[in-house]
């Protein structure tokens, strides 16, 4: 059996593996700006979620919703804790989403100002929610 040191592990092994083949996928499939997109859509998330915290156009509850997300992402107990394999990371990832959803769908915007990541993340994040593409 494995201690709870060594599921954590196993965990982190296991999504980055998974992580890294998507990623490998498109890059074989000779999708590279596919590639780019996947591989730094968490990091991207990261830096606009601290943009926007720093934004004062950004109303108040959002700002208080990203800031939640950011200590709840680095908490190991949550709703399904991150040492059970996948299933730990994907509850992070639905929460992450709602966030996402529910300021860019108020500023759009303001999402599309602080995005750091290429323009064809936008357009994928379009098919989920509906404004980006539409405008220019």
């Amino acid at each position: 059996m494995l201690s709870g040191m060594g599921w954590v592990l196993y965990s982190v092994c296991l999504a980055l593996l998974l992580y890294a083949g998507v990623v490998a996928a498109f890059f074989v499939a000779g999708r590279r700006e596919d590639a780019r997109a996947v591989a730094g859509f968490v990091p991207d998330c990261v830096v606009l979620f601290s943009r926007l915290l720093r934004d004062d156009r950004l109303p108040r509850r959002h700002k208080l919703l990203v800031a939640a997300l950011l200590p709840y992402l680095a908490m190991p107990f949550d709703l399904i804790p991150d040492f059970i394999p996948v299933a730990g990371q994907l509850d992070d990832a639905v929460i992450v989403a709602l966030v996402l959803r529910r300021v860019v769908r108020a500023n759009p915007e303001l999402v599309e100002e602080h995005w750091p990541g290429p323009r064809r993340t936008l357009v994928w994040l379009e098919g989920f929610y509906g404004v980006f593409t539409n405008r220019r």
